[in-house]
């Protein structure tokens, strides 16, 4: 016979902010598709190239959760056939100083590992 699980006394933690503003980011490729779009608008096929190991579905989706939480606009192209591009919102650009913070820390962990594979172990 086991222990009976006893039930947690401690309140809820408060609200993060941290927590909140990474929830916007979750979902593989969010980080890499926002990179992409941060100096100019791309269409759909541009993304799928500059980001070779996406889907097409994943890469749909993703546009579409980014779009939905106010990071990314699709602009529709008055074109035949029918395109659209997708851009960075204010909202969107304000989150390029801490991806690039990510970037740059990804950098300096990696140039470690290199220099000191043994330190990994």
């Amino acid at each position: 016979m086991g222990l009976a699980v006893r039930k947690n006394r401690a309140p809820a933690p408060p609200a993060c902010q941290v927590t909140d503003a990474l929830g916007f980011l979750r979902g593989a490729w969010a980080l890499n598709v926002i990179w992409q779009l941060r100096d100019q608008a791309r269409r759909f096929g541009e993304l799928r190239r500059d980001l070779p190991g996406i889907s097409a579905r994943v890469l749909s989706v993703r546009l579409r959760e980014l779009e939905t939480r106010g990071l990314v606009a699709k602009h529709k192209l008055d074109s035949s056939p029918p395109s659209a591009e997708y851009v960075l919102t204010d909202l969107g650009r304000e989150l390029l100083p801490a991806i690039d913070i990510f970037a740059a820390v990804g950098q300096k962990v990696l140039a470690g590992w290199q220099a000191s594979p043994a330190a990994i172990a």
